[in-house]
């Protein structure tokens, strides 16, 4: 599977994410950019002030974001009309609502979704994302991770 951070910052910052995630781990981590194809085993992030959706297993970015903090919500639309069933979206700790909208998406098309359990530093969009009923899972992100873990195994071990 593809891992891809959606990121809420400032329009106008410089973000060094992909180059710190790339520090943590093992996966290129790449800032994603319009038509780059999606590969396994990469970990993307979000390019500044952009939306970030997928088309055929390539990105589309759009500059400027069309709203702010509506990212995530516009993001897991586009992996649950792409991949369906194999859709796999995770809220995290931040502000507002983002990303609750974007689980209902997922869960029309029988795909997966978690959201951080209590402790989130900022809890709102999690909790607005398990208020919504749409979440199959709350844990801790290393929890998250494991059931990741599994999840791939199972989609594996599926084809």
């Amino acid at each position: 599977m593809a891992f891809v951070v959606i990121s809420h910052m400032n329009p106008a910052a410089y973000s060094e994410l992909a180059l710190i995630l790339a520090r943590h781990t093992k996966m290129p981590a790449l800032v994603a950019s319009a038509a780059m194809p999606i590969s396994s085993n990469h970990v993307y992030v979000i390019p500044a002030n952009s939306d970030l959706e997928v088309e055929k297993y390539t990105f589309r970015v759009t500059s400027p974001r069309s709203r702010r903090n509506a990212q995530i919500d516009l993001f897991f639309a586009s992996i649950a009309e792409n991949f369906g069933n194999r859709a796999i979206g995770a809220v995290l700790s931040g502000y507002n609502g983002d990303g609750t909208a974007g689980c209902k998406h997922i869960k029309e098309r029988d795909g997966i979704t978690f959201a951080q359990d209590q402790s989130a530093e900022v809890d709102s969009m999690p909790l607005k994302a398990q208020a919504s009923g749409c979440v199959d899972f709350v844990l801790s992100p290393d929890k998250i991770s494991d059931a990741l873990v599994e999840i791939g195994a199972r989609f594996a071990r599926s084809e």
